[in-house]
């Protein structure tokens, strides 16, 4: 005797050994022996032979209609063998039987199972509702292989072009397109970005890099909403100087102006900061946006604002307006020794701004040491310049960056190459020129004066602080060791950080003799300060990653040429002509700063990686000098070492 049965959800057939009416001893058609309860035991038959009688029952079952079967089953629960005789008219074969136990649960949906081999046929409605849901099932099926058809032919699908963004940078996986997009890169055996800028769906590799900084901290975009024109104070007093910045030709941004007035014994140096504190205060629609932001976004070729273009062009120190600044006054003698400081909010004219390219020429170590040519304000700047080493000399850190290199990125968008829109140049510049000196110098005297001023007045402002080489912001007036000064707060970039513009708040509360707008211990200034901390520090990530991205576009445009690079460390190197730093695992360990010939093998814009085969071993370059340990560090990413702390915190840029 054979017997059909159910396990583990599965249908199967054997040959009774033993019936011990609980159980059974069986064998299944391929030899196995087990032991089998009654109740598992769906039906008894003696032909056909066990091994053939599913087989047979799967042919059987493909000739019943399920959507007949339903019509006609009764609407109580019933057993599948009383349900075969009342379908076929007459006692069922164990084929037929098994065929329609077969066919009934396999429609789920028409049949709902009740026990083993027991089934009730599902009510109307919840059929419909469940045939209805396999038809979307389809549907759904059925676009996700023709968008992913569509996307391995090269072709972006309509549904897919809102959603581009969310699908590269937070995809949703219970969407079709997201599963779409999956298949797809499964089927060709690409990423997602590259499978998408394959498809035309992205205009270059820079939109991608670019776009993911903007979902995340710019998901609204990056345009301003509608402000009112800020107004500022009508009766500031008008100071009796001729200022003048120095910035690159590319800042708009123009925070910080200085003067030189002769006075009896020497001279009183003006250090002029734009004041936009002036002319809107906390809780303002500008200062919801500037709390938002925190800080200007620095990249190559681009920047986003912290502030709306109208109100930067207002309060920035342009050439030819009497612009509102708040000023900090250093009286100096003969000998260039500081001898007393005063501070006043006032408007200052800007008689020129100074760019480097066209003073540098002029202006640096060589015609400082054999007079060079007049032109107009060296005498100031001469002055200021001087100063400024005694000021230097006076902190304890003079020339620390004075072997290290700053880039300049210069972008051309009017230029298209086979990356996409935009041709990159880099520029080398010698940091610690006699201008970065000069300004960087007077900045630090401005930010640890001013912080100074504001804690001995018990007025709460943020700083720097520096201490076990470590860099963190704090509410506390402690001290910069890296940069010399019993405290520092940022005070001097008003329109680019928001840091400078509360204290810039702060100051103006001190100096007007009003409240400070952040009161002692307040949570929000607190607030502030984390989240600019941590704002701050993924602009710059970002930044350093755009500058990574822009030398290897530079490479390609050069066409992947031989380059030289030194050591830095085991297999890191860096290029000596633009600041790109990787790794060359067939390099050989070698010395720190040793200098090496490289083959650029090849660059992914999408990873933003490059590849290079070690050549040979150069020697050092006529005249120069061996690396220092701060340059070596300053060549690193943020998370080996940062850069000297003159230059990340003292730069205009910074």
């Amino acid at each position: 005797m054979n017997l059909l049965f159910e396990e583990d959800g599965a249908f199967k057939t054997g040959t009774i050994l033993t019936d011990n009416d609980a159980s059974l001893q069986v064998e299944t058609p391929h030899g196995k022996r087990l032991k089998l309860k009654s109740n598992h035991v769906l039906m008894r038959f003696a032909q056909p032979a066990a091994g053939e009688l599913l087989d047979r029952a799967e042919a059987e079952a493909e000739g019943l209609d399920t959507e007949f079967l339903w019509e006609v089953c009764t609407d109580d629960e019933f057993g599948f063998a009383d349900f075969a005789r009342d379908y076929f008219g007459h006692e069922p074969s164990p084929v037929e039987s098994a065929a329609v136990l077969l066919r009934l649960h396999a429609a789920p949906i028409y049949f709902h199972r009740k026990g083993r081999g027991r089934f009730r046929k599902a009510p109307p409605e919840i059929l419909q509702a469940a045939l209805a849901g396999l038809e979307k099932k389809r549907q759904q099926a059925a676009a996700i292989e023709r968008m992913r058809d569509e996307l391995l032919a090269g072709t972006l699908p309509d549904e897919l072009k809102p959603l581009v963004r969310q699908l590269l940078y937070k995809p949703d996986r219970n969407r079709l397109e997201t599963k779409a997009l999956e298949a797809a890169c499964a089927d060709s055996g690409k990423s997602p970005a590259r499978l998408l800028l394959a498809c035309g769906a992205l205009a270059s590799s820079h939109e991608l890099h670019f776009d993911r900084f903007l979902f995340e901290y710019f998901p609204d975009g990056t345009g301003f909403p509608c402000v009112d024109a800020p107004r500022e104070p009508d009766d500031l007093p008008l100071a009796d100087v001729r200022a003048f910045s120095i910035d690159d030709a590319a800042t708009t941004e123009i925070d910080d102006a200085f003067s030189v007035t002769p006075v009896e014994g020497g001279w009183r140096i003006g250090i002029h900061i734009a004041a936009p504190g002036l002319g809107f205060g906390r809780d303002s629609e500008l200062d919801a946006i500037a709390r938002a932001r925190l800080s200007t976004v620095y990249m190559p070729g681009n920047k986003i604002t912290m502030l709306p273009d109208a109100i930067v062009e207002r309060f920035t120190l342009a050439e030819g307006r009497d612009c509102p600044a708040l000023s900090l006054y250093l009286e100096v003698s003969r000998d260039l020794v500081v001898t007393g400081h005063h501070s006043r909010v006032e408007r200052v004219p800007i008689a020129a701004n100074l760019r480097h390219h066209d003073i540098e020429p002029v202006f640096n170590e060589t015609t400082l040491a054999d007079g060079g040519p007049d032109f107009p304000w060296k005498s100031e700047l001469t002055l200021l310049w001087e100063l400024a080493t005694v000021l230097e000399a006076g902190r304890g850190k003079p020339a620390a960056n004075q072997n290290l290199v700053d880039y300049n990125f210069s972008v051309d968008w009017t230029e298209t190459t086979a990356d996409g829109p935009g041709r990159i140049e880099i520029g080398r510049r010698p940091r610690g020129s006699p201008l970065d000196k000069l300004v960087a110098e007077l900045m630090i005297a401005a930010n640890s004066t001013w912080g100074k001023a504001l804690s001995e007045a018990g007025i709460p402002a943020l700083y720097r602080a520096q201490t076990g080489g470590k860099v963190r912001m704090t509410t506390a007036a402690a001290p910069h060791e890296g940069l010399g000064v019993d405290c520092y707060a940022w005070s001097s970039s008003p329109l680019r950080r928001y840091v400078d513009l509360v204290n810039q708040w702060q100051l103006i509360s001190w100096l007007q003799q009003s409240p400070p707008v952040f009161p002692s211990k307040s949570p929000e200034l607190i607030a502030a300060m984390r989240d600019f901390e941590l704002t701050y520090a993924a602009y710059a990530e970002f930044q350093r990653g755009m500058e990574r991205y822009w030398c290897l576009r530079w490479l390609r445009q050069q066409g992947h040429p031989t380059m030289s690079a030194r050591v830095l460390r085991e297999s890191l190197v860096r290029l000596e002509e633009i600041p790109l730093i990787f790794k060359v695992p067939s390099m050989p360990t070698l010395p720190t700063g040793t200098r090496v010939q490289l083959a650029i093998d090849s660059t992914d814009l999408i990873d933003v990686d490059v590849r290079a085969t070690y050549l040979e071993t150069l020697a050092p370059g006529s005249g120069e000098p061996a690396p220092l340990d701060d340059e070596l560090d300053a060549a690193l990413p943020t998370d080996a070492a940062p850069p000297p702390a003159e230059a990340a915190e003292a730069s205009p840029t910074a």
